[in-house]
């Protein structure tokens, strides 16, 4: 079974991906990170990350975007957009296109750490489920 989950942190920002690396480490957590949605598709076709935290407002190719791409190219890499502009329809955007969850910025630490662990958990028992039918 999978220990650690491999997380990749997409922002523009240097802090908040700071900040999101500590937090998935802490958690137990391989962390990844790219600055913009270009780096972000290329990291997923290299690494296949579990989960991917991702930014709507980035330079050279936007979240929804990039999220659109790297569920064509993972589609079971789930992602989590996180955007400082409140804006209804573009989390209505980001489910549509297969987003896990959109969540606003600032983010409250404690919401990151309770989704990395949910998601490790649900990640548990998907893979235990799939060993026991094919046992």
């Amino acid at each position: 079974m999978k220990d650690a989950l491999d997380v990749l942190i997409v922002d523009d920002q240097v802090g908040v991906r700071y900040l999101l690396e500590i937090l998935v480490k802490e958690s137990g957590h391989r962390a990844h990170t790219a600055q913009n949605g270009v780096e972000a598709v290329e990291k997923v076709r290299s690494i296949k990350p579990d989960l991917v935290f991702m930014d709507v407002r980035m330079p050279i190719m936007n979240g929804l975007e990039a999220l659109g791409k790297i569920k064509m190219i993972a589609p079971r890499t789930q992602v989590v957009m996180m955007t400082a502009y409140s804006a209804e329809d573009t989390a209505t955007i980001a489910l549509q296109k297969g987003a896990l969850k959109c969540m606003s910025k600032p983010f409250d630490v404690e919401e990151i750490k309770e989704i990395l662990e949910n998601f490790a958990w649900n990640c548990q028992l998907y893979e235990q489920a799939c060993l026991e039918n094919y046992a």
